[in-house]
């Protein structure tokens, strides 16, 4: 997945590792660490949501998958700093920095690091590059790598259904437009359900030009209410 920004919300909190020295031999040169993610506003534990460490030193990325507990645990590698992110749709944000301090000696880590966290994932995201013949319902070749995404995307998180909403710009007649919106969208959800999403889990919906993202007197205007967007319905 490539990593984008978008708008979360975050708080990190971490507990330093006691260093401890033993005299055996080929002791672990890295250190464990517990990370829990939970809802920002619910406080509800977060299964199946992706984490992942990248080395600030050599930008080797770790990562971990969190269970129905909301937890996972992991080994870094000491002697670097990681970045620390949560992996959206198609989409990643860094957040915070967890430093494991290098090792000497015989020293290890007597204790994990723990990563608390809790984030606000979005409610609804844009497909981009999921684009149409111009105006039909036909999917353009380019669309099919984003909605095999989205696939990936709904089977790690098989507890949530979506609606898939189909948006144009103002060009031509509102009833067209919203026939032609509803009909994307539903092309959208016929993509899904052949690659094996079932169907009660995806809604679609056509809004026509009745929800601009941006001013309708522009190329670019235009091009941005011309989308395909995926709201989290539960």
């Amino acid at each position: 997945m490539k990593l984008h920004h978008i708008f979360l919300f975050l708080l990190l909190s971490t507990t330093v590792s006691a260093i401890s020295q033993a005299p055996a031999m080929n002791l672990p040169k890295d250190a464990p660490v517990n990370v829990t993610i939970v809802d920002a506003k619910t406080g509800h534990l977060l299964s199946n949501e992706i984490v992942v460490f990248r080395s600030m030193a050599n930008k080797t990325e770790f990562q971990g998958l969190s269970d129905s507990t909301g937890k996972f645990t992991l080994r870094l590698p000491s002697g670097s700093k990681y970045e620390i992110f949560i992996l959206g749709f198609n989409d990643s944000t860094s957040y915070s920095v967890l430093d494991i301090p290098a090792l000497k000696g015989n020293q290890y880590y007597k204790n994990p690091f723990k990563v608390d966290i809790q984030f606000e994932a979005p409610k609804a995201f844009v497909l981009d590059n999921c684009t149409f013949e111009t105006g039909k319902a036909d999917l353009k070749p380019e669309s099919f790598t984003v909605l095999d995404e989205l696939v990936e995307y709904l089977k790690r998180k098989d507890d949530e259904k979506i609606e898939v909403g189909g948006h144009t710009d103002n060009v031509g007649k509102a009833d067209a437009n919203m026939i032609l919106s509803n009909n994307r969208a539903n092309t959208v959800r016929a993509y899904l359900l052949m690659k094996g999403i079932a169907s009660e889990r995806v809604t679609a919906k056509g809004y026509g030009m009745t929800m601009p993202i941006a001013e309708n007197d522009t190329d670019e205007g235009r091009s941005l209410n011309r989308r395909t967007e995926v709201k989290i319905i539960q």
